[in-house]
């Protein structure tokens, strides 16, 4: 079987992720330190979502292909960055969303966003993939560059607690 954490990072070095922003999330938190460690992905760690978007798109116009990392609190403070950003300019980004909020979320808080986030990517018109096992996650993660290209959007894949 494969480890949840590793498919995702496999998934990356298949699309050829060269550039990724990530904020702090306990369960990403292996994945950035692969990330972190590898050579041939540049990586940002911000504290701000925003801020990582803007970053994001700066590194795609220098000829980067690109991602975040980020928990799905952060959607609500990427929007306008989303919108007037990525969508206005037709910019691809692959997007690793923690997933909090869900079906055996230990801390309350989470749970009212981890009820809306599908709605909100739903509405900014961000196709969402929720891989289930880490063999679909690699396999989706591949193709996300392509797709996002074609697309010339934003793609998006949300890991709930159950897939970790």
């Amino acid at each position: 079987m494969i480890d949840s954490t590793q498919s995702i990072y496999q998934g990356l070095k298949k699309a050829e992720i060269d550039f990724i922003v990530s904020l702090p999330c306990i369960n990403l938190a292996k994945l950035i330190e692969l990330i972190d460690e590898d050579k041939e992905i540049q990586h940002i760690p911000v504290t701000r979502e925003e801020e990582g978007i803007g970053i994001c798109a700066g590194a795609f116009l220098g000829g980067k292909k690109i991602a975040i990392l980020m928990q799905n609190s952060g959607i609500g403070n990427s929007i306008n960055g989303l919108t007037s950003l990525f969508q206005l300019y037709s910019l691809p980004l692959i997007m690793i969303i923690s997933h909090r909020g869900t079906v055996g979320e230990p801390i309350i808080g989470q749970v009212p966003m981890g009820r809306v986030t599908e709605d909100l990517l739903n509405t900014l018109k961000i196709q969402c993939f929720k891989p289930k096992t880490p063999e679909e996650a690699e396999k989706l993660i591949a193709d996300s560059w392509n797709i996002s290209s074609l697309k010339q959007s934003p793609v998006a894949f949300l890991f709930e607690i159950n897939y970790w």
